[in-house]
């Protein structure tokens, strides 16, 4: 794979990105894809390792060496396809993926992972520009047709597969917009929202409904990501118009911060701030909650907090602090130890590049605020010990806060809609449905659950996974077999 010597003769090469006090005065994506000869030599980087690692560190089993070779010979068209053969929307991934195959890579036993990431960017960008991906329309109707519910990833893989094995999909979304998190939860910094826009163009060529604005449950509206339901559409309803329902939304129950003065005005959920920007990006008329000028801290160190951080600096926030409760990450992991495993060790987004104050081992004891609106929060360092955390006494401090943003990430779907069409839950709360051959499907006959739904808060790539395999469920559900691929 790739040349043989090349991982002796090349460095890795990271993409160029846009100066971080540059890209601070606008939301398009900053990251530079590599050029030709670049990804030729990142891709020859790949070693003929014998056991691809990577594959298996790739939620969706990428083929990760072949199309590394194909980029290193300048075969671009079947790099394309050999990529698209186990993802959808390498788009997606190829932006906001942490690449958990980079991690399992062999070179990074001892060196520096291949760029896979860099390089599945570069494929994809290759591919729309020069006018490969087109629509897979099938080349027959079976007559059955599948509601899928959700517009997320997984949501859109399940109803692009489905689409491809002949069955007419109906893809059902709350919001005014597809694409879910990926639209509404994910800063435009770092995924332009033209990419789902385009691919939502190709699921309709082959053959994809999208109904936007449209809640499916008991009537019960439930807060969420860009909910914008104009109308009700019952689970009977769905149950009698469609042979098969795919329940694919996403896990959208915040993990909430239960202490005194939490009721206080300027403490928001991450995603009762992010989606409004998102929509006065994309044009929309709304009125935003503004950091501009305010010293904001954010709660939760992972993914959704650092687009916190990114988001209110380009508000133009006097100062920003990330909380985490866990401890600092060493700034190198253990290979030996982890290897090929996710390791835990200190991330540094564009984001936190871009400016902020990051704090470790730190829990929020109140909220303090005057005139009902938030000033301040009281804060103390924790440790752990014999396996449990506790504050350490004498620790205590208060800070300015005029804006605090919860980014604790999600505990598990809104309950009313598995509530409404009877689907049992599992201790997280999540939608119990099977995973064994032919799963995915619910106590309910013929309702199936995929993506955060069933899985919990998880990787977009995961999501991708998951409505994939969901897909081919449904199809052998359907039809006593499938040819679509696990």
């Amino acid at each position: 794979m790739g040349k043989i010597t090349g991982f002796m003769e090349f460095q890795r090469l990271s993409e160029a990105a846009e100066a971080p006090q540059s890209r601070l005065h606008h939301y398009r994506e900053f990251v530079v894809t590599l050029k030709d000869d670049e990804a030729k030599q990142q891709g020859a980087r790949c070693m003929d390792c014998g056991i691809p690692f990577c594959q298996t560190g790739c939620p969706v089993n990428n083929i990760i060496p072949d199309w590394n070779d194909l980029v290193y010979r300048g075969n671009w068209k079947q790099a394309l396809d050999t990529l698209h053969s186990t993802n959808n929307f390498p788009e997606f991934t190829g932006r906001v993926c942490p690449a958990p195959c980079e991690a399992a890579c062999t070179l990074n036993i001892n060196n520096d992972a291949v760029g896979i990431k860099s390089i599945e960017h570069f494929i994809i960008d290759k591919g729309w520009e020069s006018g490969w991906v087109t629509p897979q329309i099938a080349a027959k109707k079976t007559g059955k047709t599948v509601a899928v519910v959700g517009s997320g990833p997984a949501g859109m893989a399940a109803a692009q597969q489905l689409a491809r094995a002949g069955h007419s999909v109906t893809v059902f979304e709350k919001s005014d917009r597809i694409g879910g998190l990926l639209r509404y939860g994910i800063p435009d910094f770092k995924m332009e929202k033209s990419h789902i826009d385009r691919r939502v163009a190709q699921m309709e060529a082959e053959g994809v409904t999208f109904k936007t604005s449209v809640m499916v449950g008991d009537g019960t509206l439930v807060a969420g990501v860009g909910n914008d339901a104009k109308k009700i559409v019952s689970p009977d309803t769905l149950n009698s118009l469609f042979d098969a329902v795919v329940l694919t939304g996403g896990a959208e129950h915040p993990r909430d911060l239960p202490v005194p003065g939490r009721e206080l005005k300027g403490v928001y959920y991450a995603m009762e701030f992010l989606p409004l920007q998102n929509k006065r990006v994309a044009g929309d008329d709304v009125e935003v909650i503004s950091a501009k000028g305010k010293h904001v801290v954010v709660i939760g160190g992972g993914d959704t907090g650092s687009d916190c951080v990114g988001t209110s600096n380009r508000h133009g926030a006097a100062s920003v602090t990330q909380f985490e409760l866990m401890p600092q990450p060493p700034e190198k992991e253990n290979k030996p130890m982890v290897w090929p495993n996710w390791p835990l060790k200190l991330r540094t987004s564009s984001s936190h590049e871009e400016g902020v104050a990051r704090d470790w081992s730190v829990t929020t004891q109140s909220l303090v605020g005057k005139d009902g609106q938030v000033t301040g929060l009281k804060a103390a360092r924790v440790e752990w010990k014999d396996g449990k955390m506790q504050e350490v006494p004498g620790s205590e401090w208060e800070m300015k806060a005029d804006l605090v943003l919860l980014a604790m990430g999600f505990v598990h779907p809104v309950a009313p809609v598995l509530a409404a069409f009877g689907v049992e839950r599992d201790w997280r709360g999540n939608a119990k449905a099977s995973t064994y051959e032919g799963g995915y499907a619910t106590n309910v006959p013929k309702v199936f659950a995929a993506g955060d739904m069933r899985r919990g808060q998880s990787l977009v790539v995961w999501a991708i996974r998951e409505g994939r395999q969901c897909a081919r469920s449904v199809d052998a559900f359907l039809m006593g077999s499938s040819t679509l691929p696990r």
